[in-house]
């Protein structure tokens, strides 16, 4: 069954765009989600249409940083073609992103059988939103630490781009991870300020995801989902994921994300226990 109606591409826009940049893990919500719509999670059109609906989200992420998205794009143009330009830290930062973009990609494309395989089974997710919430707590323990100075974005490095942009590889092959979550979290690892380790990992997912809708449209609409329950999809999880950024920008500044640590513990325990009695299909 790959037949996914206008209703349930509202709802599936709507889990997206609420969980894509949350650390929750937009791909666990929406694999739990299918299943309860009774969609089948490791369909190769149903793995399409939630790569393409992602990028309603991150077309959220662009048109919210697009100010400083066109200074970036600007410097780094302009220090291809100008050496004196090159030791803007822009024009840096614009290639960081693109070779921090490469493991994941390569990871990827090698191992996407997988991941739209046996990887894509609701254990895995349980699994992994439980991996995933102990890597949080690990880094939410570690800037606790009153002694370590916070780094803001403009200490950032090649190496934390590097880092950061590689976590995201965690979410990729284990769903229920979160790619934010992993993102987020490397950086405060690697010394970041909560704030500067949000931002680096929303302009690190840019590529990844938008990179991902693409390569995936033709499977989304060669496998038999029409333009409609497409296009619904990825509108809703447009407004919504704007709404989500701009709230989590100003959470971050003020909270820590150990309640959506144990929302994600509470979850992925529903979880094992709906599979364990055969609630849902896995």
């Amino acid at each position: 069954m790959n037949d996914i109606s206008v209703w349930g591409a509202a709802l599936l826009g709507v889990v997206e765009g609420l969980t894509e940049f949350l650390p929750v893990s937009s791909t666990g919500h929406l694999k739990i989600s299918e299943s309860i719509l009774g969609y089948p999670t490791d369909d190769s059109s149903v793995v399409a249409f939630t790569a393409v609906i992602q990028v309603g989200a991150i077309a959220a992420v662009v048109v919210y940083f697009l100010r400083d998205i066109l200074r970036i794009a600007g410097a780094w143009f302009t220090g291809l073609v100008r050496a004196e330009a090159r030791s803007n830290r822009d024009y840096r930062f614009g290639w960081w992103i693109i070779v921090a973009t490469i493991p994941l990609v390569v990871v990827g494309l090698a191992a996407k059988s997988l991941i739209d395989g046996p990887l894509a089974s609701l254990w895995i997710v349980a699994a992994s939103l439980i991996a995933g919430s102990i890597y949080m707590w690990l880094a939410e323990r570690q800037i606790a630490r009153k002694h370590v100075i916070r780094r803001d974005e403009e200490s950032s490095t090649f190496a934390d781009a590097m880092f950061v942009g590689s976590s995201q590889i965690l979410a990729l092959l284990f769903p229920g991870f979160s790619r934010s979550g992993a993102s987020i979290s490397t950086g405060l690892l690697r010394g970041l300020d909560r704030v500067a380790a949000t931002r680096l990992s929303f302009f690190l997912s840019i590529p990844a995801l938008v990179g991902a809708g693409v390569y995936e449209l033709k499977d989304a609409v060669g496998g038999g989902i029409g333009a409609a329950p497409l296009i619904v999809g990825t509108v809703i999880s447009f407004v919504v994921a704007y709404a989500v950024v701009a709230w989590l920008l100003w959470f971050v500044a003020h909270y820590t994300f150990r309640g959506f640590i144990w929302y994600r513990v509470v979850i992925a325990a529903v979880l094992f226990a709906a599979l364990g009695v055969g609630w849902i299909d896995a």
